[in-house]
């Protein structure tokens, strides 16, 4: 499995010691909040299990984000494949989950631009989307950080969320290979 590293992070393969740092991270109303339900234990040992079988099939996924001298697990961030029918899939999404003591610090965005880097250097992807709650401005801070842009008109519905529900809006943001 390929490490990514820049001066303050690590992007790296999980180990089982990180599995109680993710679940906590998972029940932390804060980080959860533009996601529809907190994980339990369970949910999330079955989430990375799911990301282990990723960089399997395909060589990239969700990376475990080490802060050297910092902590061991901040949280994940990396490559996935969007697992839902929408106007602009098949794609693959650059996404993230922090720890919310690592948030405002820089390493989501340090650490999606090393994710961009991977996917369009080493893999060739030709774009990376990237999508979240219409309300959820932090990420999209992350998004335009990274250089990608939004328009308006991508904007959709998640699939997965109910009519009605408050997070079911999305915006879609994209990142061409130049």
């Amino acid at each position: 499995m390929t490490e990514l590293t820049s001066n303050r992070i690590i992007l790296r393969e999980w180990r089982d010691e990180d599995l109680a740092p993710f679940a906590a991270l998972n029940v932390d109303p804060k980080v959860m909040e533009y996601f529809p339900a907190p994980l339990s234990r369970a949910e999330s040992d079955a989430m990375v299990a799911r990301i282990r079988s990723l960089f399997d099939d395909f060589g990239y996924g969700l990376w475990a984000l080490e802060i050297p001298g910092v902590t061991a697990f901040a949280g994940m961030v990396g490559l996935n494949q969007v697992r839902f029918d929408a106007p602009f899939t098949p794609a693959v999404e650059v996404g993230w989950r922090l720890a919310h003591a690592y948030w405002g610090k820089g390493y989501a965005s340090e650490a999606a631009q090393l994710s961009l880097t991977y996917g369009f250097e080493t893999l060739q992807l030709p774009e990376i989307v990237s999508l979240t709650a219409t309300s959820n401005h932090r990420s999209q801070a992350v998004m335009q950080r990274i250089g990608m842009t939004r328009n308006a008109n991508d904007d959709f519905d998640h699939p997965k969320l109910a009519p009605g529900h408050p997070l079911q809006r999305h915006v879609l943001y994209r990142k061409q290979r130049s």
